[in-house]
Parts: structure tokens; C-alpha cells; sequence
């Protein structure tokens, strides 16, 4: 093996990684947010008494849920141009990100919603709580406390899926590291540093994730 490892132009470039990692999760996090948000409107449409609105939803879970992301970034960040909607390639990205994220939240949240017992839903009702009162307080949050552990472990994918998005050129950390590499050719160095990254992004999202398990659920779970 004559493939001498240097690990000296790690450092010099190491601020270019930094901005790439920070992008990864400045992607991730509005992802996760915002599909989140939709999963849970797209939950409780698939428990609309509008079959049409059911159908429509339904499409969409199993359109994404069955394609590649790579291609739904693509349609995305080159065809839409084509009906004249045109976005930078981070804002693709995102968009696309929060589409993909958005359907596998819809089955998981809805099933958490089933998971809820029908007799709380009644006595909410008896006790003349509101709909939206009784969806926030009664169904929302027991139903997001049952499949949090899922939920989390699906943002980490897409935490994970975000290195996809550098074939359209979002500066992310993969874009980065590929730039990088490009440039000096010390591919094994730079990608093992990308790849310790990863690792340290995922560790950081699950210690999030159980800061907000501990600080949102836990309360409820004691209550009941």
C-alpha cells in the first residue's frame, strides 16, 4: 500500500466542514419541524369523513413512500423551473426534505392517534372541551408521547438522507467534503472526518430528542 496518510490539511479546511455541518443542520431541523407539522395536518386529514381529502393524502404518503428521494429532490429543484417555480439549491432541498419527512410522519403520528383510547376522546367531550381542545390536549400529545421513539429515529434518517442533497450543489456537509476532496485528493482523510461528523450530528439530535421526551412527555406521563 503506498497511499501515505495526511492528515495536516485537515485543520486548514476544517472551517469549510463547519460551514457544511452547520447547514446539514440548519436542513435537518426545519425538516423536522415543518415535517412534522405536515404529518400531523396529513394524520388528521386521513381521519377526515371527506373521502376525497383522505384520497388525496393518501396519494402523497404512498408517492413518496415509494419513490427514491433523490428523485423527488430532483423533480423538485429541476422541475419545477419548468412551470416556473425556481429555488436555490438549499431551499430545494429543504422542501424536499420536508416532503419526504412529511409522509413517513403521516403513518407515524396517525398511528399514534389510533392509539388513543376512544373513551378520553368521549369524556373530553363530555366535559365540553372543544375539538381543537380535545385533539391538542387528549389525542396530540398522548399520540406523539406513543410513537416519539419512531418519530425520532425517522428524523435521524433524514438527518442522514440530508448528504443526497449535494448533487445539486447545496453546500452541505457532504457538498463540502466532495469540494474538498476535489481540490487537495486526500478522498480517505477528509471523508473520515465527514464521517466522525455524521456520527456526532446523530449523538447531538438523540440527546435533543430525549431532552424533549424528558421535558414534554414525561409530565403527561405521570399524570396518567
Amino acid at each position: 500500500m503506498n497511499y501515505v496518510f495526511q492528515f495536516g490539511s485537515v485543520p486548514r479546511e476544517f472551517d469549510l466542514l463547519l460551514q457544511g455541518a452547520w447547514l446539514t443542520i440548519k436542513l435537518s431541523a426545519g425538516a423536522m419541524f415543518f415535517g412534522l407539522i405536515l404529518g400531523i395536518a396529513c394524520a388528521q386529514a386521513k381521519n377526515s369523513r371527506w373521502p376525497a381529502l383522505r384520497n388525496i393524502v393518501q396519494a402523497y404518503v404512498e408517492l413518496i413512500r415509494n419513490t427514491p428521494f433523490l428523485v423527488q429532490l430532483l423533480l423538485i429543484y429541476l422541475g419545477l423551473p419548468s412551470i416556473g417555480i425556481r429555488l436555490l439549491p438549499a431551499e430545494a432541498a429543504l422542501l424536499a426534505m420536508i416532503v419526504n419527512i412529511g409522509a413517513y410522519a403521516t403513518e407515524i403520528v396517525r398511528a399514534g392517534i389510533e392509539s388513543v383510547p376512544r373513551q378520553h376522546i368521549e369524556a373530553g367531550r363530555a366535559l365540553g372541551l372543544r375539538p381543537w381542545q380535545i385533539f391538542r390536549f387528549i389525542v396530540l400529545i398522548p399520540a406523539l408521547r406513543a410513537v416519539f421513539p419512531a418519530l425520532s429515529s425517522q428524523f435521524i434518517l433524514i438527518m442522514l438522507a440530508s448528504s443526497v442533497v449535494s448533487v445539486i450543489s447545496a453546500e452541505e456537509l457532504t457538498a463540502v467534503t466532495d469540494m474538498i476532496v476535489a481540490r487537495n485528493f486526500r478522498s480517505f482523510e477528509f471523508y473520515l472526518v465527514a464521517t466522525g461528523m455524521y456520527l456526532i450530528m446523530s449523538f447531538g439530535f438523540q440527546a435533543v430528542f430525549a431532552l424533549i421526551d424528558r421535558w414534554l412527555f414525561a409530565p403527561w406521563s405521570k399524570q396518567t
